[in-house]
């Protein structure tokens, strides 16, 4: 169970991480990268990132590697940002394959479902002017 701090320095990390992300680093291994979860340990030490990478499984491989390397220099970023943590927290980053495996059931059940019917247009009513 996590408590509301917990859930809540989650959200400002998971938020200054994409601004970093976004802004500071020049890694051309990383590519599209979105953080969908940041979970805290109770004592705000240290922080599991769940990222989702757009492409092939090679794609995938080389940003998560561009992120670890980078994780010093993420890090140190966190500390300078957030004033109100002690200590900054160490970092793990992991991938998420959640939203892989939500594609991948959505195109089975466009597969296997019929497409939607057609609702017949209705007829034009002649007018005179």
């Amino acid at each position: 169970m996590t408590s509301y701090r917990t859930t809540q320095v989650g959200a400002q990390v998971r938020q200054e991480i994409m601004q970093i992300i976004q802004r500071e680093l020049k890694d051309p291994r990383i590519g599209f990268v979105s953080i969908t979860e940041v979970r805290m340990s109770p004592d705000l030490r240290s922080a599991r990132v769940r990222v989702s990478v757009l492409g092939d499984e090679m794609a995938q491989k080389q940003a998560l590697a561009g992120l670890r390397s980078a994780r010093g220099l993420i890090r140190r970023e966190l500390g300078r940002r957030l004033q109100n943590l002690k200590f900054s927290p160490e970092i793990r980053f992991e991938l998420d394959p959640s939203i892989e495996y939500s594609v991948r059931i959505s195109k089975t059940l466009r597969e296997i479902l019929p497409p939607p019917a057609e609702e017949p247009a209705a007829p034009e009513e002649d007018r005179e002017p």
